[in-house]
């Protein structure tokens, strides 16, 4: 294949050092180099690749991070008092005073259900006539009825109400043999989901960064036609792929960066554990990404294809099986190991031990070992897959 047949416009970004550098193994950098700059050259003239990388993060930041939580707040709770006693008013007293709350209150219990049926209220309290009487007796129930077509909150909102109606009776030391429950938080002193959402953040953001860009690099070339000039040179596959991924590991580290900004002092997520951990963690999950990414982009010439199986493949899987969004302990079996199959599930583990509990070195020691072995393995299916050919 000559390459003065080819067209000036294929080798805009090829510069003439491919040629000039010698075979060699003592100029493979020089080669390198220059395999890097066109890389870098590409990238600034493909503001996409900048948008995703600097752009998308932030915007996942500020949806996942403001609009994603697992809390329930503003609970509309009607309340029934058919008696009005100050025993009766009393045990109701904390769902008056909790924030999580919106008394609606009401006559009779035919509202209640009305507005239960309308979607207007998401529970009914109920203080049954004869309550002082039973409170006198040592038996005083209270009716508790809660809207369960979403299960999940369902279970929350019945957790917040009996927290709520029980803590003055809990909390009352002036009955002879009370008990005074004395609750604290671990790792998450306020209770916030955003604090655990926002630390597993960073791996949505690698993730797509990794992934997606390098999953196009390869594919890009070959549909523009400037992937055959190099085919044609002295370099080699191990350059032509670490050429690739530099760039490309420079700009997921920038997106690393501005979500552990964002993270430690938009949301003020405590960071607990070593920085550096943190960053050497994080380089390997990046590399893991990369890895993928190139190993589709290689078996893959359609930028449309690539990128979706980049989301398939990566994005999908660590988003609802990574335990990012829902605890593992609670899925089937099945569901289990394939998400021990994924790095990001041991990712999320390092980054939530950094962040809330510390340096934890059997856990991190163990999760960064399981990244180092799945990077190796990517990376070296990456450098099978690619061949210097044409066909």
């Amino acid at each position: 294949m000559n390459s003065r047949a080819l067209p000036s416009s294929r080798w805009a970004d090829v510069p003439a050092e491919y040629e000039r550098a010698p075979p060699g193994t003592a100029h493979w950098l020089r080669r390198l180099r220059a395999l890097v700059r066109k890389e870098l050259l590409q990238i600034l003239r493909d503001r996409s690749n900048l948008g995703v990388a600097v752009v998308l993060p932030l915007l996942l930041i500020i949806i996942i991070g403001y609009a994603l939580s697992q809390e329930v707040t503003r609970v509309r709770v009607v309340l029934v008092m058919d008696d009005s006693s100050p025993a009766a008013r009393e045990a109701v007293a904390g769902l008056q005073l909790s924030r999580y709350f919106s008394i609606v209150p009401r006559e009779s219990m035919r509202e209640a259900e009305q507005l239960m049926l309308t979607h207007g209220a998401d529970a009914v309290v109920r203080v049954q006539e004869d309550f002082s009487r039973q409170l006198a007796a040592g038996n005083a129930p209270l009716q508790v009825l809660v809207q369960s077509a979403d299960a999940n909150r369902a279970r929350i909102i019945q957790g917040y109400l009996q927290g709520a109606l029980t803590q003055r009776a809990a909390g009352d030391a002036s009955t002879a043999g009370s008990v005074i429950v004395q609750r604290r938080q671990w790792f998450n002193e306020s209770n916030s989901s955003t604090q655990s959402l926002a630390a597993g953040l960073l791996m949505l953001v690698v993730t797509l960064i990794g992934t997606l860009l390098t999953a196009l690099v390869m594919a890009r070339e070959w549909e523009r036609g400037t992937l055959e000039p190099l085919l044609v040179t002295p370099v080699r596959v191990p350059e032509l792929l670490l050429a690739k991924l530099l760039p490309y590991f420079a700009i997921g580290l920038l997106g690393l960066a501005l979500c552990l900004g964002s993270v430690r002092f938009v949301f003020g997520v405590p960071l607990r554990g070593s920085l550096a951990v943190l960053l050497l963690a994080s380089a390997l999950y990046l590399l893991t990404a990369l890895g993928l990414g190139l190993s589709i982009s290689s078996g893959v010439r359609n930028q449309f294809i690539a990128s979706q199986l980049a989301l398939l493949t990566s994005f999908m899987p660590s988003l609802m099986l990574s335990g990012f969004l829902f605890d593992l302990r609670s899925v089937p079996l099945a569901v289990r190991i394939i998400s021990h199959l994924l790095p990001a599930t041991y990712y999320v583990d390092v980054l939530r031990t950094l962040f809330l509990a510390g340096n934890v070195w059997p856990v991190i020691l163990k999760n960064c070992a399981a990244l180092t072995v799945t990077a190796g393995l990517l990376l070296t299916l990456a450098a099978r897959i690619t061949r210097k050919r044409l066909e």
